[in-house]
């Protein structure tokens, strides 16, 4: 069977590259989440992010009449592949605007939602970054036993309680947050709703987590009567638990594409480092536990790579994807994983005496990885969950809540 792209999408993969070549020649690029962290870097990242929609590339996917270009779902797949591939910064628009608040506003948002948010995503401006505020202290997997209250006042809810790992809430001009509404629901999944917040707003304090890869991408926030207009309520009100469901979705699918990219550009550098490389005379390529431990990373990426076609595929067709994105998001974590221990095993201490040496910025991605894969495989809901999932829609096993 012939997995090969059309002439349409190796055009558009080409023209990638060579943006690529252009753009981030004389940067000391990072991507992917810590793009939010320095703010030499996000500036770089939003200057990107124009850059992408001036292309068309960066809302591609999307109808025309919300600033996309109404590209397939093939060209989405390789344009996410090869700027992850090349490290370009700024495909997100901060931690969900592109993965899942645009998409969730054409689905379940008001039309006056629509016309004064999503243009500014599509148009990489500042006003379009956002943020995702779920998770609590003690509200993670256990997603609807969420705390964070709004109480509709008039024309207003007024929002107290506190969130955490809230990913870009120092850089967002908005945020994407869930709070209970209904606190006396009987079900709680049913007292749930979805807001639009100004981060902006008075009574709100954000307070930085600094992972230990030392880097600032999540936030504490705390609301101290922060007022939110009626007309911010996402949705139907004490409905927001299935309209999440959907934005989780679009935000497991979003994942395996992007680090699958990263993913196989650090694979390919090890790759090369063990060619080159020798110890005792002979090349660590040659070494048979370590041609195995590639060949292994080797195969798990092609298997992500085949998920990711599968479920483009499914969509390319109309057909709406149920536990695909759960199954790619879990399987992303495993590669992810795997891949950050080989190469650290590989190519590890020899960065670490030689820091002139070429591979030392190899190995800083690779240490960068191995530091965060733990957070990404929570990040969108733990494996343990994905893997419910999976069970529930895929292999008709029971419920587990």
């Amino acid at each position: 069977m012939d997995f090969k792209f059309g002439e349409k999408e190796e055009k558009l993969r080409a023209e990638i590259r060579a943006f690529a070549r252009v753009e981030l020649s004389g940067h000391s690029v990072v991507s992917g989440l810590e793009e939010e962290g320095r703010d030499e870097d996000w500036e770089f990242t939003m200057q990107m992010s124009r850059k992408l929609s001036q292309k068309g590339w960066l809302t591609m996917a999307w109808p025309k009449e919300y600033g996309g270009q109404g590209a397939s779902p093939f060209e989405q797949l390789v344009y996410i592949d090869e700027a992850s591939y090349q490290g370009i910064p700024g495909t997100t628009m901060g931690v969900s605007g592109i993965g899942w608040v645009g998409q969730s506003l054409m689905l379940f948002g008001s039309e006056e939602q629509r016309k004064k948010y999503i243009p500014s995503i599509a148009a990489g401006e500042p006003d379009g970054v956002w943020c995702t505020a779920y998770s609590e202290p003690n509200a993670g997997s256990d997603f609807a036993n969420i705390q964070t209250k709004a109480i509709k006042s008039g024309d207003e809810y007024i929002l107290n309680g506190q969130k955490i790992w809230t990913s870009c809430a120092h850089r967002a001009r908005w945020c994407w947050i869930a709070v209970r509404t209904d606190p006396g629901a009987q079900k709680k999944q049913h007292g749930i709703s979805l807001l639009i917040l100004d981060m902006k707003s008075p009574g709100i304090t954000i307070k930085p987590i600094i992972n230990f890869a030392g880097v600032h991408i999540f936030n504490e926030l705390f609301f101290d009567n922060v007022k939110v207009p009626v007309a911010n309520l996402v949705g139907t009100e004490n409905r927001g638990w299935y309209h999440l469901m959907q934005s989780l979705a679009f935000e497991r699918h979003s994942i395996a594409p992007q680090f699958g990219g990263m993913s196989r550009r650090i694979l390919e550098t090890i790759i090369k480092f063990t060619h080159e490389i020798r110890y005792n005379g002979t090349a660590l390529a040659e070494d048979p536990v370590v041609r195995h431990k590639l060949a292994e990373r080797a195969l798990e990426m092609e298997t992500l790579k085949m998920f990711s076609y599968e479920i483009t595929w499914k969509m390319s067709r109309g057909v709406i994807p149920i536990y695909e994105a759960a199954r790619n998001k879990v399987y992303c974590d495993l590669v992810m994983q795997r891949l950050a221990t080989t190469g650290s095993e590989i190519i590890g201490a020899y960065s670490q005496v030689d820091m002139w040496s070429k591979w030392a910025k190899v190995m800083g991605n690779v240490t960068r990885l191995y530091m965060m894969f733990p957070g990404i495989s929570i990040a969108g809901g733990t494996d343990e969950v994905q893997k419910n999932i999976v069970g529930q829609f895929k292999l008709g096993l029971p419920r587990a809540y």
